[in-house]
């Protein structure tokens, strides 16, 4: 098997005249974490969103694992093993944590309600796997003890962490996580990256919107940047903070200033 988990080649995304992607080309490469960065508006989820399917490109190719991709629906690339995290939360705020996993995997059992009814014994013994798997992923995430907690009442850096496991439940090869870290506190930050370590660490693959940049060159290998709906820059976190017109478009004096105060205190690390 290919080392290219996913390719994405001349990907572009008209809206009646607005250009909102551009000529976009990139590779997440099996293994290393890839993030894709840029000002808003500068067609970061708009890129997802056509790696998805919710919306189809102008112009350009999709390939994953080396199969084009750009006509299938969305759950016909959930099936193949992409799957997302969304930058607005889209759970079931009266569920508990518990059922909002479950339904992650719904699609994959085949139950509905004609089933019940003419095949209870295999319906439930269908629920109850999928109860154990919902259960052995909140235990992966550190969920576990609030399974019964209508998520309505979580804390927002724990519904983020619910909407996380309910995309596990889909068995992806390839995870999109839109600003995972959005709204989260310092010490959730730190929480989230220790899961996605983990995760990555059994053989999913990411690929990652964030504009917390703490995140982003703690966990990533690879970034690409985006401007105005363009590629303008590519490379290791090391390359992209030391990048005249990344800093220039996005990342600020400030932030290369905080960058040196940290090198200067101790150093850090972008391997």
């Amino acid at each position: 098997m290919s080392d290219i988990v996913l390719e994405v080649k001349g990907l572009t995304k008209r809206f009646e005249g607005l250009l909102a992607v551009d000529n976009l080309s990139f590779q997440v490469t099996k293994g290393r974490l890839h993030a894709l960065i840029g000002p808003n508006g500068a067609g970061k989820t708009t890129t997802v969103n056509m790696i998805t399917g919710v919306y189809p490109q102008t112009e350009g190719a999709i390939e994953f694992f080396g199969e084009e991709i750009s006509g299938k629906q969305p759950y016909q690339r959930a099936e193949m093993g992409i799957g997302r995290t969304f930058q607005n939360i889209k759970l079931f705020p009266t569920m508990t944590v518990l059922e909002n996993l479950m339904l992650g995997a719904q699609s994959r059992t085949g139950q509905n309600i004609l089933k019940w009814l003419l095949l209870p014994a295999q319906a439930r013994n269908e629920e109850k796997k999928l109860r154990e798997q919902a259960e052995s992923v909140l235990n992966e995430i550190g969920l576990y003890p609030l399974k019964e907690e209508v998520v309505s009442n979580l804390p927002y850096g724990r519904q983020k962490m619910t909407e996380l496991g309910r995309t596990l439940m889909g068995n992806p090869k390839l995870i999109l996580l839109d600003e995972p870290a959005a709204g989260l506190n310092p010490s959730e930050r730190k929480e989230f990256v220790g899961i996605i370590d983990k995760i990555a660490q059994s053989g999913v693959d990411m690929f990652l919107i964030e504009h917390n940049m703490d995140v982003v060159m703690s966990i990533s290998k690879d970034i690409t940047v985006l401007d105005f709906g363009k590629k303008i820059a590519s490379g290791s976190p090391a390359e992209i903070q030391c990048n005249e017109e990344v800093i220039t478009a996005y990342l600020g004096e400030g932030y290369r200033m905080q960058q040196e105060k940290k090198r200067t205190e101790g150093g850090i690390d972008n391997a």
